[in-house]
């Protein structure tokens, strides 16, 4: 599967060779604060990812364990790549057209916000779970 993805003004530009996770919604308080919402995010292997526009690209160490890129141009929130993990979470929303992906279920979910629901009866996890979001 190959597919291209970027941030809202262009700047920062990237390319996957290579599959895709199902998307896992995260609703825990850093991607809360990040991008304004739960984050939607698939993951690919760190060597399938090409990135262009580094130059643009800034990453934020949210934790001892991982760090968040985005644009430091349009702010926007491109990736979460957790220390030594070789993978690299990619954003769903940053791809560009259909992808195919779907769902596969939410996780800390007992962080969410209190102004929505989850409700498509799809796995929830209070905490995080290595089975939803394993490659």
């Amino acid at each position: 599967m190959t597919l291209v993805g970027g941030c809202h003004c262009g700047a920062v530009r990237y390319r996957v060779d290579g599959p895709l996770r199902p998307v896992v919604a995260c609703h825990c308080v850093q991607c809360r604060k990040t991008s304004g919402h739960f984050v939607a995010a698939t993951s690919a292997a760190r060597g399938d990812v090409a990135i262009e526009g580094t130059d643009a690209l800034r990453w934020y160490q949210s934790s001892a364990d991982a760090r968040r890129g985005f644009c430091g141009i349009c702010g926007s929130s491109l990736f979460w790549e957790a220390a030594g993990s070789g993978r690299l979470s990619i954003h769903a929303g940053t791809l560009d057209g259909p992808t195919g992906l779907r769902i596969a279920g939410h996780i800390f979910c007992a962080a969410k916000g209190d102004y929505y629901d989850i409700d498509e009866g799809l796995p929830r996890f209070d905490g995080g779970d290595p089975g939803v979001t394993a490659p």
